[in-house]
């Protein structure tokens, strides 16, 4: 059918090869079908064509021509290529960053159940970007991506209820939200699930939850997960107490530029907890957490500095101003 010049078989036997269903995955050859459905004006394959090109599939990379494929698809109504085009203005990626231009196509996706979309337009709301400032416009549509499943606007809106930005502040119904999009594996409502238990707000108080949360999160890198995690081992709480293990995790979280996890750092090598003590390795931790403004950090490299040899703090001055060179690679 294809072959005879059918635009809706042209359209599906490129999604075909596409995804190899039915025949071998060929991007090339489903750019091919897919060029001569958009070319008949099928808003399905000319959105498909344009993320070909976003991503580099079967055509050498275009952001531009990815811009002009949307576009087409996205003034005949097509979600999918409105949330896209939304997000090519969000970026600046084949058009001038225009954040105005983004909501409006953000928004024809959103009313049209996009959750992408819906959790994209919250983000706007709530931080000012191409709208007005609107907290709760902002909780209206992460609460619809959300109960649809997409999980950073389950996330967010968990942020939301968290501090009560456009909701009364309901500590239990941040967890329900964090909870949902920590099950699907984001390390930031897995951080923050863990603080909820650590501190016993929305639910019982449980160290070991709180732990078992945390270390979800940092064992994919999240510098605060990482940080509190750090904590627990320190305090022994929810874990046995091993030092060692805490420095492991200060240190991953540190060399992220986490001031708190500096701090904590340098105080592990000021009392040789869990490393030997090092006051010159305390300073170089203490001093960069408190070039991000750490008070507590600046007290401690003050105090420490009048300890230090001449010689030994004009090392550690030295190494601190490497180590913020270096974005924290060059610590120690």
């Amino acid at each position: 059918a294809a072959e005879q010049g059918d635009v809706d078989a042209q359209y599906k036997l490129g999604n075909m090869y596409d995804f190899g269903n039915g025949v071998p995955e060929n991007k090339a050859e489903a750019v091919t079908w897919y060029r001569l459905a958009a070319e008949q004006g099928n808003a399905g394959a000319q959105s498909n064509l344009g993320l070909m090109y976003s991503n580099g599939n079967g055509v050498p990379k275009n952001d531009a021509e990815a811009v002009t494929w949307y576009r087409l698809a996205a003034e005949q109504g097509n979600a999918g290529a409105q949330y896209k085009l939304g997000n090519m203005y969000d970026l600046g990626n084949g058009v001038p960053k225009n954040d105005a231009e983004a909501v409006t196509w953000f928004r024809l996706a959103a009313e049209q159940g996009s959750a992408g979309a819906q959790s994209n337009l919250g983000i706007r709301y709530a931080n000012g970007d191409g709208v007005p400032e609107n907290k709760a416009e902002a909780v209206k549509w992460f609460r619809l991506a959300a109960e649809q499943g997409n999980v950073d606007a389950q996330y967010k809106l968990g942020n939301m209820y968290d501090l009560g930005n456009g909701v009364p502040k309901n500590d239990a119904e941040a967890v329900t939200w964090f909870r949902l999009a920590a099950e699907q594996g984001n390390a930031g409502a897995q951080s923050n699930l863990g603080l909820m238990y650590s501190n016993g707000n929305g639910v019982p108080e449980n160290k070991a939850e709180a732990v078992t949360w945390y270390r979800l999160a940092a064992e994919q890198g999240n510098a605060v997960a990482q940080t509190n995690l750090g904590i627990m081992y320190a305090n022994g709480d929810g874990v046995p107490e091993n030092d060692a293990e805490a420095v492991k995790w200060f240190r991953l979280a540190a060399e992220q530029g986490n001031a708190n996890a500096q701090t904590n750092l340098g105080v592990m090598y000021a009392n040789g907890e869990g490393v030997p003590e090092n006051n010159v390795r305390a300073y170089v931790w203490w001093s960069v957490a408190a070039t991000q403004g750490h008070e507590n950090a600046r007290e401690n490299r003050d105090s420490i500095s009048e300890r230090l040899t001449p010689t030994l703090l004009g090392q550690a001055q030295q190494i601190a101003t490497t180590c913020l060179e270096s974005n924290y690679e060059d610590c120690e």
